[in-house]
């Protein structure tokens, strides 16, 4: 099993921190500071759990100034880099939390350091309660971030303001209404960086939840104006196209499956072991004198602990499916274990989506892998 990305927080790990923080805090006890951090209770936290404990740990050797910690952090962070760590240094994600914890009433203070912290570890998750706290400010603020010169500060503009961010907190407003969203989305669709414009096609998918005619407005505008435009749009509509939704199918060219049938429809492993994968087999004919443009999915009814059923949709492939033809198509889901799903075992089903319709649909049971 792979190792938990909590645990890159190791001793040796603080032990190179504390040699930084020294270098900028001249009285900094680091004997105190790593005594502090592994406390009864580290083995029991979680990652957002530890990224806080160190935000209050570090925080009881600093002064009592926010601003003055924060303007700290920043010369921490010039350290670091002059020390040969990377920019979007993922395991330094407690540095924009303790802005988060301790600078909400400061908001020029915790501004000021966003920017620059951003441009090392990623301040998406902590500008967040800004977001709700001072709704307008912050709006216009990721205006302005969004015509930085630095790319991190632009993606921070995009990813900061997502509706749904995964694993932080929505913003309420946002879902309900994006428009504040929209003129970021405008000023960075076409940003010289993949990584701005894949949050802003993010953020797209994250508003198509709430408001897909907000999206479908913007994606018939933006359409074919560069391949890259056009990627970004087809990524931020790939949950409408999950669900079939008509229009999107039209607008990327998936057109009527009136002459498109699903034959020979198989489950290979009909009883499927955790830890092992279910395979499939099934052929697709088009009837019809002119070839059509699909998109092939399956959709997975996972056991849930109640004994109901919840589809998950799996991309196949796209494909342009020749007149009078006939393709065969065969295809593995794993269900070896991972943290983000928890497996239930029983009755499972499988069916087969051809352009946002659902075909045939079959059973299939998983069931627990002998012991040895």
């Amino acid at each position: 099993m792979a190792e938990l990305f909590k645990n890159i927080y190791t001793p040796a790990f603080f032990d190179g921190f504390t040699e930084i923080l020294q270098q900028v805090v001249v009285d900094f006890d680091s004997s105190a500071f790593i005594n502090n951090i592994f406390d009864s209770e580290w083995d029991n936290r979680e990652l957002k759990q530890r990224m806080r404990h160190i935000s209050v740990v570090l925080k009881r050797q600093l002064s009592a100034d926010f601003e003055n910690n924060a303007k700290t952090i920043v010369r921490v962070i010039a350290q670091l880099i002059k020390g040969g760590c990377k920019e979007d240094s993922l395991e330094y994600m407690f540095l924009p939390d303790f802005i988060e914890f301790y600078g909400l009433n400061d908001y020029q203070a915790s501004i000021q350091a966003f920017e620059q912290i951003t441009q090392f570890s990623s301040c998406e998750f902590a500008v967040r309660p800004f977001l709700i706290k001072y709704q307008e400010e912050m709006m216009r603020q990721m205006i302005l971030w969004s015509e930085h010169k630095h790319p991190m500060v632009r993606r921070l503009a995009s990813e900061g303001s997502r509706p749904r961010l995964p694993w932080a907190m929505a913003i309420p407003s946002l879902k309900q209404n994006p428009n504040p969203v929209i003129p970021i989305l405008e000023k960075l669709k076409d940003d010289a960086s993949e990584s701005v414009r894949r949050s802003v096609a993010n953020n797209l998918n994250d508003i198509s939840k709430d408001n897909p005619d907000i999206v479908i407005n913007l994606v018939i505008k933006w359409q074919g104006v560069t391949k890259e435009t056009d990627w970004l749009i087809k990524h931020g509509c790939r949950t409408l196209l999950k669900q079939g939704h008509l229009q999107v199918m039209e607008i990327f060219g998936f057109g009527s499956v009136e002459n498109i049938s699903v034959e020979n429809f198989k489950i290979l492993t009909p009883k499927v072991k955790i830890g092992e994968y279910l395979e499939f087999n099934f052929k697709i004919k088009n009837d019809s004198e002119v070839g059509t443009k699909l998109r092939l999915e399956y959709g997975l009814y996972y056991q849930k602990a109640n004994g109901s059923l919840s589809r998950k949709v799996f991309k196949i492939s796209e494909k342009n499916q020749q007149k009078n033809s006939i393709s065969d198509i065969t295809r593995k889901q794993s269900f070896k274990i991972i943290s983000t799903r928890k497996f239930h075992l029983g009755l499972h089903q499988l069916s087969i989506i051809i352009n946002g319709v659902e075909f045939n649909k079959q059973d299939f049971e998983l069931v627990n892998a002998p012991q040895c």
